[in-house]
């Protein structure tokens, strides 16, 4: 899964967006929806929930429709959600803030359903410790999940980028990569990941489960289109914490349930569950409630922002890490002013307390 955020939301970035036909997708109360998901462990339920009928039923019960749109690429989703073609869609904190947030469209976290709890890690090749990777190169995809984890990571070694040097490699040719006797050291994410800790004299030397918390799956939604219809909300809620429910299962359903998503993701019930294993998922809505309501969230959010500032993802205007505000249930880091990324837990606590 490819969980990028591909560039600055420049001003030619955000005339591109401006530019991107919208559709319809009226203010105001309505009754049709649109979100779109793409292909990760944390995100697949949703197709599941979409063909086992889950969406819809929850959706009649608040008397509405919601199409559940499959997009192979990641990025694409979020462009086109930020351009109001989707009213949510799936990405992970990082993306949200650096693209629709910092492109000015206001977006709520509906939807707090996992953390990455060793999906993301550090390869290097015949050494065993992470201080054996100064001086390297060190190849991943610029500017995504993965260059935010070796920045934390070198932090904990006492290092810095300056230590390294980061080579720019499509997620599509890593595995190539590390096999070449050039590259020594990758950054990525499973079933990469995986692939390559598989490989002669690959030693991972770090990885998400060190950072707990600070890669986030999300399902987001448009804030003024959730404030007109608060059933878009529960209905999204109501659907997801029932799939969850079929997902967690020890019996049957649940290993059903775990080979359709096994299969929606090219694999099988095993590799699905191996995937899951480092995958911090909050099956119970009670929660992702506390983990939002953590302090925590907002200590992320001000990590994330500066590592953001500091490659230029908040756009070429930005003067300062704080320049987008994130609402937090223990406060806003930012701007109070112009806050475009919420954490909300509200939805998520209506199920976690039945009352969806």
């Amino acid at each position: 899964m490819t969980r990028i955020l591909t560039a600055c939301l420049s001003a030619a970035a955000l005339l591109a967006l401006s530019t991107l036909p919208k559709p319809a997708l009226a203010a105001g109360q309505r009754d049709d929806f649109k979100v779109c998901w793409s292909i990760y462990v944390g995100w697949i339920p949703w197709q599941y929930g979409a063909a086992q009928g889950i969406v819809d039923k929850w959706a009649d019960k608040y008397g509405i429709n919601i199409d559940v749109v499959q997009i192979n690429d990641y990025i694409e989703s979020i462009n086109q959600y930020t351009a109001g073609q989707y009213d949510g869609c799936t990405m992970t904190n990082m993306d949200a803030l650096t693209i629709p947030a910092a492109g000015g469209v206001d977006t709520t976290a509906l939807i707090v359903g996992d953390f990455s709890d060793g999906n993301d890690g550090i390869v290097l090749k015949d050494k065993t410790r992470l201080a054996d990777i100064k001086g390297q190169n060190v190849n991943l995809v610029e500017l995504s999940v993965s260059h935010y984890l070796l920045a934390r990571a070198l932090e904990t070694v006492g290092m810095s980028e300056r230590d390294v040097t980061v080579v720019n490699t499509s997620d599509a040719d890593l595995v190539a990569a590390y096999q070449t006797d050039d590259v020594t050291s990758v950054v990525t994410w499973n079933p990469l990941l995986s692939a390559i800790t598989e490989q002669p004299g690959a030693h991972q030397v770090f990885d998400s489960s060190q950072i707990p918390g600070e890669i986030i799956d999300l399902m987001v939604v448009n804030t003024d289109t959730l404030k007109a219809n608060p059933k878009l909300g529960k209905a999204l809620a109501g659907a997801w914490y029932e799939i969850m429910a079929d997902m967690r299962d020890d019996g049957e359903t649940g290993k059903q349930a775990r080979a359709a998503m096994g299969e929606i993701a090219g694999t099988d019930r095993a590799g699905f569950e191996a995937q899951l294993k480092a995958t911090r998922v909050f099956y119970d809505a009670s929660e992702a409630v506390n983990f939002v309501n953590s302090p925590d969230v907002k200590t992320t959010m001000q990590r994330v922002a500066e590592f953001s500032f500091k490659h230029g993802l908040l756009g070429e205007g930005a003067p300062d890490a704080g320049f987008v505000g994130v609402e937090t249930p223990s406060g806003v880091f930012g701007s109070d002013g112009n806050v475009k990324l919420r954490f909300d837990p509200t939805y998520m606590k209506m199920a976690a307390d039945g009352e969806l």
